[in-house]
């Protein structure tokens, strides 16, 4: 039986897993990635393990939360997002940002350094998967309501991507991490999201999100936020129908989306995680050997693998490897003692 503390490693140290074997894949056809690593893809880290961006930002969202909660303080938007903010302005400005980040988060990032409010500084039109690449931290801390879990982890993606899709993709990212990390079956996970997102279908949490919804042409807050939730439950359909089919050998990006987009990126990591349920390892490597955001993918299904099944279950040798283990292990322990 894993333990707390080696079910929120295997999350982090997950996602930056596959981040790293994702990493040289990005933008590659399934034809490049056969010629450069063989025909099952990319099977091993490099030495040193570089991360991108998405390992980079789950890091300063995980540090950020860290700084409130050692504090004994409630998590609310008002204690969050003013951390969240200083945390993503130093990683814009930082020299280590040099991993072809995402324009959307530039951009808000940039407007976020002069002093803009974020509702004005998020990208309005945006549900890249920057919205929930970064967001599995928030689903590895414990005794958290669900309106808790809910609002913050919509409002570390509002940051930056203000689409309603970005918002709802991101929060059922984090309950599946956390329901994974209490032991929920894997396999009852995808039905679990869809419950959620037709409970939560016309709730917009106003406490975290003020009046964002306002910068789109809805008639109304719940019109805002059902929009998001039907394009989540659409992909949610899409991989209903690709677990049944239970494919091994086509790419996933075929059934779940390529993983640019916040909803795609949250189907597509989840399918590669259930495809291999037991095995992280090849499930890392089918989310690494796709043709579309593969270090994104990659970087959710090692995260949610990870909090199934532990740190345990990944290659030996990897947590010496991975770019920023003392971090990435910093961050571990915090949620993890937070959580006990």
């Amino acid at each position: 039986m894993t333990t707390l503390h080696e079910r929120v490693s295997g999350s982090i140290f997950g996602l930056a897993y596959g981040d790293a074997l994702g990493k040289p894949t990005e933008f590659l056809t399934l034809a490049d990635i056969d010629r450069s690593f063989g025909s099952g893809g990319p099977s091993d880290l490099s030495e040193p393990a570089l991360v991108t961006d998405d390992t980079q930002m789950a890091l300063a969202v995980g540090e950020g939360l860290l700084e409130v909660l050692e504090t004994g303080t409630a998590l609310s938007a008002e204690v969050l997002a003013p951390v969240w903010t200083r945390r993503f302005v130093l990683w814009a400005h930082s020299p280590d940002n040099n991993r072809a980040p995402g324009m959307t988060c530039l951009r808000a990032c940039g407007d976020l350094a002069e002093g803009k409010p974020w509702v004005r500084a998020t990208i309005p039109g945006s549900k890249g998967c920057g919205a929930n690449m970064r967001v599995t931290p928030v689903g590895l801390v414990g005794r958290l309501s669900s309106s808790t879990r809910a609002g913050a982890a919509q409002l570390q993606a509002a940051l930056t991507h203000g689409h309603p899709t970005g918002l709802a993709a991101s929060e059922l990212t984090a309950f599946a991490t956390w329901w994974l990390l209490e032991g929920m079956d894997p396999a009852d996970v995808p039905s679990a999201l869809r419950d959620r997102a037709l409970q939560q279908r016309e709730v917009y949490h106003h406490g975290w999100l003020g009046d964002l919804w306002s910068r789109s042409h809805d008639t109304s807050p719940e019109a805002f936020m059902a929009r998001g939730w039907d394009e989540c439950l659409a992909v949610l359909d899409r991989l209903d129908a690709a677990i049944a089919a239970g494919d091994r050998d086509t790419d996933p990006c075929d059934a779940t989306g390529e993983g640019w987009i916040a909803e795609e990126a949250l189907a597509t990591a989840l399918l590669c995680f259930l495809l291999y349920r037991d095995d992280p390892h090849a499930a890392l490597r089918r989310a690494a050997r796709t043709r579309g955001d593969s270090d994104s993918i990659a970087a959710l299904a090692g995260a949610f693998a990870g909090a199934a099944l532990g740190i345990e279950a990944f290659p030996s040798g990897w947590r010496e490897r991975i770019e920023y283990a003392d971090r990435l292990g910093a961050v571990a322990t915090g949620l993890a003692d937070a959580s006990a």
